[in-house]
């Protein structure tokens, strides 16, 4: 008796990712309950709510059109947020240097004129 073991939620993002860089198309949530299952091992039941987090967190594009909701995510989009958040933090890191910078030199002009004592040992 072999147990299957369930895919974690991080795994079913990473999957349902895949479908939509593979393909390069839009779906509806109908098509894609019927494609997770059969290409990624991604239950059907679960599929909507994992679809639902990556679009939530702006990973996987949906637009209501009519009365149906099209779901899309382009391979080009995902490496356009990964250049975005690394120029964020680039820029991050050179203001921290700059102020690391600034406060060494505060600290410099603070100990001028200053002279130290010897720490007393008890």
């Amino acid at each position: 008796m072999s147990k299957k073991k369930g895919l974690s939620a991080e795994e079913k993002r990473t999957r349902m990712m895949e479908i939509f860089f593979e393909t390069k198309d839009v779906f509806q949530l109908k098509d894609l309950e019927k494609i997770a299952p059969k290409e990624k091992g991604i239950t059907a039941m679960s599929v909507k709510e994992v679809l639902q987090s990556l679009v939530d967190d702006g990973m996987v594009d949906c637009e209501r059109i009519g009365t149906s909701n099209y779901y899309w995510a382009f391979p080009s989009k995902a490496l356009h947020a990964r250049k975005h958040k690394l120029e964020v933090l680039e820029s991050q890191l050179s203001d921290g240097s700059q102020k690391h910078a600034s406060l060494q030199k505060s600290i410099e002009k603070a100990k001028i004129g200053r002279c130290e004592t010897a720490k007393q040992i008890k």
